[in-house]
């Protein structure tokens, strides 16, 4: 596992793709919701905030290919642990406890007192965030129109 630079954001798209398909195919109320951006609008957000320093990603990988990637934002003592993905057949393998373990490193180096996900209804990921304290604060409803 290893951080990356803004340079090396491009190398995600396979994962992002991966994501939005998990989430259209298992996600109870985001079928066919997603991308809600286009793939390289989320990668060039992922740049800028790189480059800001608002943000640190952290990817594993098998023989050199990206399997999974964490991103994490920061802004004073509130994190956001924003993605946390991993390819679906390496899953179940412990490369999610790996990035949530460097996730929750990057917090406390940070000084960072509250931590947020958002987790999509249906998505199994749940269960890892509750291992490590996460407890549900709030639930979201929306409608489409």
């Amino acid at each position: 596992m290893r951080e990356i630079t803004h340079n090396e954001v491009s190398k995600l798209y396979d994962c992002i793709h991966e994501l939005s398909e998990y989430h259209n195919k298992t996600s109870v109320n985001f079928k066919g919701y997603y991308p809600l951006n286009p793939y390289e609008n989320t990668l060039e957000s992922f740049k800028n905030a790189l480059r800001k320093k608002e943000s640190y990603i952290a990817v594993t990988e098998i023989e050199d290919r990206i399997i999974g990637f964490c991103k994490v934002d920061i802004k004073g003592e509130i994190g956001k642990l924003d993605y946390l993905v991993v390819k679906e057949k390496f899953r179940g393998k412990g490369f999610g406890k790996e990035l949530m373990d460097w996730a929750m490193l990057v917090f406390d180096q940070n000084n960072v007192r509250h931590i947020e996900v958002k987790v999509v209804d249906g998505n199994k990921a749940i269960h890892l965030y509750e291992k490590y304290g996460f407890k549900m604060k709030s639930h979201i409803l929306g409608i489409e129109r």
